[in-house]
């Protein structure tokens, strides 16, 4: 079959699903199997798809991959959903970068909501199930993030940059969220609108540094004030120096204490909360809680 044939077969496959789309959600359809409908439907855009890319038709197999996404979405199979987000969008990187960017944000947004209570598991006792959906959530954020480097929009790139540190450093994966806090760091601390969020990064590169290894932690500081003396006058590098202290002395209460200090005037978040206990459990004989 040339591409002529596979594209028509591909508009009748389309043309069918929108059929069924339709009979579910009928008041007939609804008492006569209206999911095995949908259902249905969803598996004939996927096919209509690969028809469209076979054709080469980039544009309208990623269009049928969308329809099939949000079907499975409607279907609460968040998973496929966010699958067929990403082929859609690898559909479409070929004929529309923007719209590739927008299948992909879409299932970035899905796989962060499935990942939503992992705070509230500990590190040690992630369950595959939590960290499947995270590492697809790392690998789409990557992708996205050099969707808007090819477009030149730097700001989205280190949004998306960030997510993929935060979740990194969640998955123990230090070296990979140091780089990338280092990177989008530099690239705002010359940014008059930006250059304030630029400590942040520094010190979120420094409590991963300081969980690998304390002399790391050390030098590492010492580098980003030099790089960025703006830096040195910060709250958030008066902590990381009698966290240092604390754990060189070994003393736990001093360590809480510090963290107490801090965090009465600037809200800890779930991810610094992690990120300091999992220090704090390097501390001899401690029972690793911040209280």
């Amino acid at each position: 079959m040339d591409n002529s044939g596979k594209e028509k077969e591909a508009m009748q496959l389309m043309a069918e699903a929108d059929k069924k789309v339709k009979a579910s959600g009928s008041f007939l359809g609804g008492m006569f199997g209206g999911n095995h409908k949908v259902e249905d439907a969803c598996e004939m855009y996927a096919r209509a798809a690969n028809m469209f890319k076979m054709a080469k038709n980039w544009s309208a197999a990623g269009n049928a991959f969308c329809q099939a996404a949000r079907l499975h979405m409607q279907l609460q199979n968040k998973l496929d959903s966010a699958t067929s987000f990403v082929d859609a969008g690898n559909a479409y990187k070929k004929a529309d970068p923007q719209e590739a960017i927008n299948c992909l944000n879409q299932a970035i947004d899905i796989y962060t909501d499935m990942v939503r209570p992992l705070p509230a598991i500990k590190s040690h006792s992630l369950t595959m199930i939590s960290v499947f959906p995270l590492i697809n959530a790392i690998a789409h954020y990557e992708q996205a993030a050099d969707y808007y480097k090819g477009e030149e929009s730097n700001s989205s790139a280190n949004k998306c940059l960030l997510k993929v540190g935060h979740y990194s450093a969640q998955l123990e994966q230090y070296q990979k969220a140091i780089e990338i806090y280092e990177q989008v760091a530099m690239s705002t601390m010359d940014n008059p609108l930006l250059k304030y969020n630029a400590k942040e990064y520094f010190f979120k590169a420094s409590l991963c540094h300081f969980i690998v290894d304390e002399l790391n932690a050390k030098l590492a500081i010492e580098k980003y004030e030099e790089m960025f003396p703006a830096f040195s006058d910060s709250r958030e590098l008066k902590l990381l120096k009698k966290l240092l202290e604390a754990h060189e002395e070994q003393n736990s209460e001093a360590f809480t204490e510090a963290v107490k200090e801090f965090d009465s005037v600037s809200r800890l978040d779930q991810w610094l909360t992690t990120m300091l206990l999992r220090i704090k459990k390097t501390i001899q004989g401690d029972a690793g809680d911040l209280k």
